[in-house]
């Protein structure tokens, strides 16, 4: 968990500045050190796919697939009560 830890804390600020990005939150589950749940706010589904095709190309996902026990499940959701 300490490697994942070093991980986010080096690329989250490169994500947070990524054009579309509205803001991104990381939350550790205190039952379970592996799990972790990643909360992104995105300008839109484009601006987020565009953001992990540039992770892909710079060797960001393979350097975060190093780090998680498991693939990430990536799930897109829309806000239903505003």
């Amino acid at each position: 968990m300490d490697d994942l830890k070093a991980t986010l804390k080096a690329m989250l600020p490169e994500t947070r500045e990524y054009d579309g990005c509205q803001g991104i939150d990381a939350f550790g589950n205190l039952e379970d050190g592996s799990n972790l749940v990643l909360h992104e706010r995105w300008d839109s589904r484009e601006h987020h796919e565009k953001y992990l095709a540039w992770r892909t190309e710079t060797g960001g996902m393979e350097k975060l697939g190093s780090a998680f026990s498991a693939l990430p499940s990536i799930r897109y959701f829309e806000r239903v009560d505003a």
